[in-house]
C-alpha cells in the first residue's frame, strides 16, 4: 500500500485548469492518406486475428495459401513504405502481425531447422490466439441483449429509492419446472449492455430479487467481460432459491458512474496463484495440484474431517485423487495423460464470492514427453466450486482434432487410498441409488458411483449428469470397487470408448457433480437421488418484463453503499477526470490514460482519503507503483506537449483530497475488454 499526504488543497470546486486536457494540437501526419487501399485510416471495426469463421473453423477456401501470402507480402511492403515515408504507424496491423504472416514465418523457420525461432513464433501465435479470443471469439446468444433495458426513473418511488445512483435495469425471470424446491442453486446468465450506458460491468452490475414486493440485493459475480462494437457483454452468476414450479423475478441494475466494486460476505474462499489453488467453503476444502491443476486432496468438513488424499507416487508423477482424463495409444504402446503435464499448457481461472472456476486444456503428455507429442485428442477440463453448496461440478470435453486409432479413453477416474469409505454406491439408468456390488448387467449403464462408511456416515460420490458422444458411441462404465493393493483403497474408472477410430471432429462430453453428504441407509438414497434430479433439471433463466399487477413495497437496506449515490465526501466525477491525466508513458505518442486502458478497477473515498484499485495489463509489468512514482512528468512523445501525472499528483489536485492509497490486484486479470470506447479509438482497435 502506498500512502501520500498533501497539506494544501485547491479551493475551486472544479478541476484546476492545469489538469484540463489540451487537445488543440494536431500533427501533420494526421492528414496523410494510406498508401494501400486495403486498410483505411478510420477505426477498424472488425478484424480477424486467426482467419477464423464465427464457428472457429479456418476459412482458407477463398484463396490459395500462396495467393494469400502474396497479398500479405504486398500489404506489408506498402505498410513498410508508409512508415519509411512518414516515420509513424497508422493502423492496428502496423503495430502487430497477423496470424497468416506468423504462419509463413514459422514454416520458413522450420524449413531452415531454426527450431529456437520456431518456438518463439509458436509462442507469438499462442499470444495472438489469446487476444483473438477476447476480441473475436464467438459469443453466446445473450439471455438479455444490449437494447433490452429500462430506466430506473420509470420504477415506483419506493424502488427508485432502493436503487438510487443506478440509471438502468433489466428483468430476469427464473423458473423451476421440475417440482423440486431449491434452497440455493447457481444461475448463470450471459447479458449484453449498451456501451454508452456502462463503464465497467464488474463495478456497476447489481442483482436484486423481488419478494413480496420488496427488493433485496443478492450476492452476485460478474465475469468474462467483453466488447463487440458498441456493446459490452458479461456473464453474471448468482445463487437462487425457488419453491417447486415457482417463477421468480430479478432486477439487474447497471449504469452508475459512482459504483464501487461490490464486497459480499461468502463462505467461499480461494487462495493461491494461477491454478495452484486452495478452495474452501463450509462443506469441503479442495487443494489443486501445483503441477497439472487436478484435485490433489479433498477435505470433507464434518465430524472428524475426512481427508481424501493421494496415497502413492502415481506413475512417476505426483499423486492426485482425480486422475482422469487420458487415453491409451493404439496397441497399448503408451498412455497419454494430462496428469503428466509439468504445467497446464493453458488455463483460465475465475475467482469470486459465488463461484471459483478453474479450466485447464491441451494435449496430454507421453511418459517420454517430448519424444512423443502427437496433436490428436485435445482435453479440456473445468472445475466449478460454489459458495454454500456441498458439491462441485466438473466438465470435460475430449475432442479429436484429427482422425486416429485409440486403444482406450478414460474420462473419470478417482482413487481414494486407505479404507475410510469401504462400502459401494451406484446409480443405474433408472436413477435409483443402490449399495453393494454392481451387477454385470449394469456395468456399462452407470450414472453415479461412489463410496460410503456406514459407521461414520461419510460418503463421496460422482453424480453423472450428462455423458454424450459426438460422432462416437460411448459407454457409461466405471464400476466402483474397493482394492487391497498398496496404493488403491477405493477407485472407479470410466472408459466411455475402449478401442477403434476417433474421427476428426468427434468428441466426448461429460458433466458431473461430486458431493459428500452424510449418508445413512435410511436417508442417504433419497437425499442423493433428489440432488441428482435437481441438478439434471436446473432452474431456467430468461429475460422478461415486470407483471402489470406487481406489488411494490418499501425496500431496505438500499442498494447503494456510501459513496455510490452521489454522497461521496469528494466528487467521484472529479476523481475520474483527474485520473485521465495519468498516462501510460510506454505508449509514447498515443496520449492514452490508465482509465481509458481499463487499468483502474475501483475508486473509493473515506473522508479525505482516496483508495484506488489498480490492475497492471500483464505479469511482465507487475509493479503498479510505476503509476504512483515512476510516470511523473513524462512526455508523451516528441513535441506532443502531453505530460503524465502520477496517481497521487493527479488526485491531490482535486479539492478535499489529502491522502491517496493504492491497492494492486490481479483479480480479475486484465484484458482488452476493459478498454473504454475512447481508449479503443486511440489504439485503433
Amino acid at each position: 500500500m502506498i500512502k501520500t499526504n498533501n497539506s494544501t488543497n485547491l479551493p475551486d470546486a472544479d478541476l484546476p485548469a492545469s489538469v484540463i486536457p489540451d487537445d488543440s494540437h494536431v500533427t501533420d501526419a494526421q492528414s496523410l492518406t494510406y498508401l494501400t487501399e486495403d486498410v483505411p485510416l478510420t477505426k477498424i471495426r472488425r478484424r480477424s486475428f486467426l482467419g477464423l469463421t464465427v464457428g472457429g473453423v479456418t476459412s482458407m477456401a477463398l484463396c490459395s495459401i500462396s495467393a494469400m501470402a502474396g497479398i500479405i507480402e504486398t500489404k506489408v511492403k506498402r505498410s513498410s513504405l508508409l512508415r519509411m515515408v512518414t516515420g509513424i504507424e497508422r493502423s492496428y496491423w502496423d503495430r502487430t502481425d497477423k496470424f497468416e504472416i506468423k504462419k509463413e514465418l514459422i514454416k520458413s523457420a522450420w524449413e531452415r531447422k531454426d527450431f529456437r525461432q520456431v518456438r518463439a513464433l509458436a509462442n507469438s501465435i499462442r499470444i495472438s490466439s489469446l487476444q483473438a479470443r477476447i476480441e473475436e471469439g464467438p459469443l453466446d446468444t445473450p439471455v438479455s441483449g444490449s437494447l433490452d433495458f429500462h430506466e430506473v426513473s420509470a420504477l415506483s418511488p419506493e424502488w427508485q429509492k432502493f436503487a438510487k445512483g443506478w440509471k438502468y435495469y433489466k428483468v430476469l425471470i427464473t423458473e423451476e419446472k421440475s417440482g423440486f424446491a431449491r434452497e440455493l442453486e447457481p444461475v448463470e446468465a450471459f447479458l449484453g449492455f449498451p456501451g454508452d450506458k456502462v463503464k465497467f460491468l464488474s463495478r456497476e452490475v447489481r442483482v436484486a430479487k423481488i419478494e413480496a414486493g420488496k427488493l433485496s440485493e443478492i450476492k452476485s459475480q460478474v465475469f468474462e467481460e467483453s466488447t463487440r462494437g458498441n456493446d459490452r457483454f458479461c456473464k453474471v452468476i448468482f445463487l437462487a432459491g425457488a419453491k417447486a414450479n415457482e417463477k421468480q423475478f430479478y432486477l439487474i441494475f447497471f449504469g452508475n458512474d459512482n459504483a464501487q466494486l461490490p464486497v459480499y460476505k461468502s463462505d467461499l474462499t480461494t487462495s493461491g496463484e494461477g491454478y495452484r489453488l486452495e478452495i474452501e467453503n463450509n462443506f469441503y476444502k479442495a487443494n489443486l495440484s501445483p503441477q497439472a491443476g487436478k484435485i490433489e486432496r479433498l477435505t470433507i468438513k464434518r465430524n472428524h474431517g475426512l481427508v481424501l488424499y493421494p496415497g502413492g507416487v502415481g506413475h512417476g508423477e505426483p499423486g492426485n485423487i482425480d486422475w482422469s482424463n487420458d487415453y491409451m495409444a493404439e496397441g497399448g504402446f503408451q498412455k497419454f495423460r494430462i496428469a503428466l503435464w509439468d504445467e497446464s499448457p493453458d488455463y483460465e481461472v475465475v475467482r469470486g464470492p459465488v463461484c471459483t472456476i478453474v479450466r485447464c486444456w491441451g494435449f496430454p503428455y507421453s511418459p517420454l514427453h517430448p519424444v512423443f507429442s502427437p496433436a490428436r485428442l485435445n482435453i479440456d477440463v473445468e472445475y466449478r466450486f460454489y459458495a454454500g453448496l456441498p458439491y462441485f461440478h466438473k466438465f470435460s470435453r475430449m475432442s479429436a482434432v484429427k482422425t486416429f486409432n485409440v486403444g482406450a479413453i478414460r474420462d473419470d477416474e478417482w482413487v481414494l487410498p486407505g479404507k475410510s469409505l469401504p462400502e459401494v454406491l451406484w446409480i443405474g439408468p433408472d436413477g435409483k441409488l443402490n449399495t453393494g456390488a454392481v451387477p454385470p448387467a449394469f456395468s456399462e449403464k452407470l450414472w453415479g458411483v461412489g463410496f460410503f462408511n456406514k459407521d461414520t456416515s461419510d460418503s463421496f460420490m460422482a453424480l453423472h449428469l450428462e455423458h454424450t458422444g459426438q460422432g462416437v458411441d460411448i459407454l457409461h462404465t466405471g464400476v466402483p470397487r474397493t482394492e487391497t493393493t498398496k496404493f488403491h483403497g477405493q477407485v472407479w474408472a470410466r472408459y466411455p470408448y475402449r478401442s477403434g477410430p476417433m474421427k476428426e471432429g468427434s468428441a466426448i462430453f461429460s458433466k458431473s457433480a461430486y458431493v459428500s453428504l452424510p449418508f445413512t441407509s435410511e436417508e442417504g438414497p433419497g437425499k442423493v437421488e433428489r440432488l441428482r434430479n435437481e441438478l439434471k433439471a436446473p432452474v431456467t433463466v430468461k429475460a422478461g418484463i415486470l407483471p402489470k399487477n406487481q406489488v411494490v413495497a418499501r425496500s431496505q437496506p438500499v442498494l447503494a453503499k456510501t459513496g455510490e449515490s452521489g454522497d461521496s465526501p469528494v466528487s467521484k466525477e472529479l476523481l475520474w477526470k483527474a485520473l485521465q491525466h495519468c498516462k501510460d508513458p510506454q505508449f509514447y505518442s498515443s496520449d492514452i490514460s490508465i482509465v481509458e486502458l481499463g487499468y483502474v478497477y475501483d475508486v473509493t473515498v473515506q473522508g479525505d482519503t482516496v483508495n484506488i484499485v489498480l490492475c497492471m495489463p500483464h505479469r511482465g509489468r507487475p509493479l503498479g507503483a510505476y503509476f504512483t512514482h515512476g510516470s511523473s512528468s513524462v512526455q508523451q512523445g516528441p513535441g506532443t506537449g502531453k505530460a503524465s501525472l502520477t496517481i497521487p499528483e493527479a488526485l491531490m489536485k482535486v479539492p478535499g483530497v489529502k491522502n491517496v492509497t493504492l491497492t494492486q490486484t490481479w483479480i480479475p486479470m486484465w484484458n482488452s475488454g476493459f478498454i473504454t470506447g475512447e481508449g479503443r479509438r486511440k489504439l485503433e482497435l
